[in-house]
């Protein structure tokens, strides 16, 4: 039941990729045509719809059309997000030391944040190399912004590290920080 799903779901988008905008009815009409029953072809339509990743345009009962989502407005505003997102944390990773004076963070305060923000920033970059392998995200303005905001939210955490009392404060945070091993037993 769920590989029928998927390949109808697929074959919904096929349909939209090659024709654009359609008829509701032609639409389902092919479909059918090529895979599932009426019933389930339009439930994969509706849940499409819901997931947002095609559109759906009622001009009147009889007249409902779908297209796909425009990929570019969608790219763009993902990417705003995450914009955002990275801003906070840069904001955040500036004022640090600045907090840490104020709120007179311990060792193990100061430890934990530092850790807290690395792994923020690991996440996000590891976003932005994953969305790297699609060209609509990679030719977006956005892209190379949040890919320079987070170098230097890097930047930031290293001289925070570096301007610590402590001498030993980079090596308890590469003690704390989990680092995969890999050992020679894993390895098929």
């Amino acid at each position: 039941m769920k590989k029928n799903s998927e390949i109808i779901k697929i074959e919904i988008i096929r349909i939209l990729n090659e024709n654009g905008k359609i008829r509701g009815t032609e639409l389902a009409k092919r479909v059918i045509e090529k895979v599932g029953n009426e019933k389930m072809v339009y439930r994969e339509i509706s849940e499409l719809v819901e997931a947002g990743e095609i559109e759906k345009k009622v001009h009147s009962r009889s007249h409902i059309e779908y297209d796909l989502i425009n990929l570019s407005e969608s790219v763009n505003s993902q990417l705003k997000n995450l914009h955002k997102e990275i801003e906070i944390i840069f904001d955040e990773i500036s004022n640090f030391n600045s907090t840490s004076i104020e709120e007179k963070f311990s060792f193990h305060e100061r430890l934990r944040s530092v850790i807290h923000s690395i792994h923020i920033v690991q996440s996000t970059d590891g976003v932005m190399k994953l969305l790297s392998y699609y060209p609509a995200f990679k030719k977006d303005k956005m892209f190379s912004q949040i890919n320079r905001k987070i170098n230097d939210c890097w930047e930031i955490i290293m001289n925070t590290i570096a301007h610590q009392p402590e001498d030993n404060f980079l090596n308890e945070i590469l003690a704390n920080l989990r680092i995969l091993q890999f050992d020679s037993k894993n390895v098929n």
